[in-house]
């Protein structure tokens, strides 16, 4: 890390003269699309860096509101405002603390809290003077250690013990074991009060509602004393921002270049290690641009921000996009779509904040279809989904319930968020929306073996590849004390998705992830085509089509389903897919009934752990048809591939009945892999 005391170039000013702001260009259409393409992205007057679009939103509307911040999602009237210009100020001053404990332009800075508004305003400054490492709560240890030693991080943004107190004493315990140094502590959010500088934003010091221990010696509040840990340093963000300058009018170091690495996003997490995929300054910048264009919101309009900022989606579409429009994102809560509390109330949400746009997942849209209109919601325009296939019954749900059209997208981790839009007025039945400016977008086959790409005609389904500015640095590499970026799965400039699709008119179709496809006997089977006919069955809300292995076959198709009406059969479910389900290879071999379908933090059907679910269903089945019992059978991926754990005094016996299908099979005393 570059020492904090090290000497650098004087602060800028972050409201030095600009060029007049640029409009946004129109884009209701694919020949607005056209036309925006035929001016260069190079001579666009855009922003090409996170810290200059915060710049320039806060020199536009210096006292507008950028975000709303709802410290508890049951309470929705209570809100902490912060403008353009007060969330400028607050970058500033913890790019001052983040520099004074040594970060610099090549250092990670790990993120690890529910939303806030410091948790936003400490993402930016990690950007503007290191690399932002933003990291899910709920990964286990082991996923954060690999994480944090693949970046190279050595400072932990967290939330503190008054914001998650369990999340607090885990990093605690844990934290100096993967080679943090010191763990820095955010506090919750206050509402009813504005900065001393008059803009709204953070709370004075004196004010903060966790302090609670009294008044100190000056007539100060005081907080509760930070437990520490031999090796690591733990510190609240507002001390370490009151020892740094009073009012900073710029960085503490030369700002970032637009090739500089802004963040690293990990992707997955919870079966294997983690991937770590690196964002440049220009992918994000522009791809902010490229969401606000698409957007079309104006100034001050609102979008509901529900996701946590560990995702993309929520940094980019709810965080990035308005500093370029000028439009104000509404954070409902902490933990935003994934509390309970939150749906309860969410039509009245809307109604107070009146929102023109909403970014979710399906099965938040599918929660919030099972719950009456009890407000005015006619601001809410654009209810945008995205991150996973979204189901037919989900999207007639909710225009039953809204009166509303769901606007779908496609986009990828690697490929900075989003690389298509479904524009008002514009949904096409089987696509997810039209291509968004400068990316190109097709579907091809690739030569495993050469490596080489073969573009398909228009409407031919193959493997869909992304280019263009948006397209991923690569993917964080480590060997010893040397980090680096590797551009794995980028082929002629081009991203590999692993989805399957076609292009046509400049509107992307998906057909499924290659990885999801059930393949019975060399016989391609698309889950959704499962997952949407058992989803038509009025008592059913949820389901995940996944394939198990199978001696014949390969694999065969599986659903788990999770019911909303209780006391129906799974011999009543197996005859409605039979009924509506035209392919007989496709028809599930068989149906479980769950309370519950897994899902990602943020939402997405976790097909993983259906998968290994549904394949030790059925190895124990199969055992116990021979007779064997006292063994344990454990499934797991490892590698991208199906291993079976058996642990118990028949173990040898048992994997002699499992030999021949398409697994790995470990055991205590022998190791063998098929």
């Amino acid at each position: 890390m570059t020492p904090g005391s090290a000497a650098g170039p004087p602060p800028l000013s972050p409201l030095s003269p600009l060029s007049p702001l640029p409009s946004l260009p129109p884009l209701t259409s694919v020949a607005d699309l056209h036309k925006i393409e035929r001016v260069p992205l190079a001579d666009r007057d855009l922003a090409l860096t996170t810290y200059d679009l915060l710049v320039r939103a806060a020199r536009r509307w210096p006292d507008a509101p950028h975000s709303v911040w709802i410290p508890d999602a049951s309470v929705i009237e209570d809100h902490v405002p912060v403008s353009f210009g007060g969330l400028l100020d607050r970058v500033h001053a913890v790019a001052h603390a983040l520099h004074g404990l040594g970060i610099g332009r090549d250092d990670a800075v790990t993120l690890m809290a529910p939303n806030c508004g410091d948790l936003l305003a400490a993402t930016l400054a990690a950007e503007a003077v290191g690399i932002a490492a933003p990291v899910n709560a709920a990964l286990d240890v082991r996923h954060v250690a690999h994480i944090v030693r693949l970046t190279g991080s050595r400072v932990l943004v967290a939330a503190g013990p008054e914001l998650d107190e369990a999340l607090w004493k885990r990093l605690l315990d844990s934290a100096a074991d993967f080679g943090i140094e010191v763990l820095v502590a955010l506090s919750p959010d206050c509402p009813g009060r504005v900065t001393e500088s008059g803009r709204a934003g953070r709370v004075a010091e004196s004010d903060r509602a966790d302090r609670v221990a009294g008044p100190d010696d000056a007539g100060r509040a005081s907080v509760p004393v930070l437990e520490a840990r031999p090796g690591l340093r733990t510190v609240r963000l507002d001390d370490l921002v009151a020892d740094g300058p009073a009012a900073p009018a710029g960085l503490p170091a030369a700002p970032p270049a637009p090739d500089d690495l802004a963040a690293f996003f990990h992707t997955g997490g919870t079966t294997g290690s983690p991937k770590v995929a690196a964002h440049t300054h220009r992918n994000q910048a522009v791809m902010a641009w490229s969401l606000a264009v698409a957007g079309g919101s104006g100034e001050g309009q609102g979008i509901v921000a529900g996701l946590p900022l560990f995702h993309v989606n929520a940094l980019l579409v709810t965080a990035l996009a308005p500093l370029v429009s000028g439009a104000r994102s509404i954070w409902p809560g902490p933990l935003g779509y994934r509390d309970p509390k939150l749906y309860a109330g969410f039509w009245r949400l809307v109604e107070h904040y009146r929102p023109r746009a909403m970014s979710a997942v399906p099965t938040v849209y599918a929660y919030l279809s099972a719950i009456p209109v009890d407000a005015d919601i006619s601001s809410l325009e654009l209810p945008v989904v995205g991150a996973a296939p979204l189901p037919d019954s989900v999207r007639r749900m909710f225009t039953e319930t809204t009166g509303l059209r769901l606007l779908e997208g496609y986009g990828l981790t690697e490929a900075t968020c989003a690389s298509s839009a479904t524009l008002p007025g514009d949904v096409r039945p089987g696509s997810v929306g039209q291509r968004l400016p400068y990316q190109t977008v097709v579907a091809a086959k690739v030569d495993e073996a050469s490596g080489t790409v073969r573009p398909l005609p228009a409407g031919e389904t193959g493997e869909l590849m992304i280019g263009g500015p948006t397209v991923f640095a690569g993917y964080a590499r480590r060997d010893g004390d040397r980090r680096w970026v590797s551009a794995d799965g980028v082929v002629d400039g081009r991203l590999r998705t692993g989805d399957l699709g076609f292009v046509r008119d400049e509107r992307i179709h998906l057909r499924g992830r290659q990885k999801d496809l059930i393949i019975r006997g060399g016989h391609n089977i698309d889950p959704a085509v499962i997952e949407d006919a058992l989803l038509g069955h009025p008592a059913v809300a949820a389901v995940g089509a996944v394939g198990r292995p199978d001696r014949t076959s390969g694999e065969v198709p599986v659903a788990f389903v999770a019911l909303s009406t209780p006391g129906i059969t799974v011999a009543e479910l197996t005859a409605w897919a039979a009924e509506h389900i035209s392919e007989p290879a496709a028809r599930p071999k068989s149906i479980i009934v769950l309370d519950a379908i897994p899902v990602t933090e943020i939402g997405k059907p976790f097909k993983p752990a259906l998968r290994e679910a549904a394949a030790a269903r059925h190895f124990r089945a199969e055992l116990a048809e021979h007779g064997i019992d006292g063994v344990e059978v454990g499934v797991r991926h490892e590698a991208g591939r199906l291993v079976v754990r058996l642990t118990g005094r028949a173990e040898a016996d048992a994997a002699a009945v499992l030999r021949g299908y398409d697994v790995g099979i470990r055991m205590d005393t022998e190791e063998t892999e098929q």
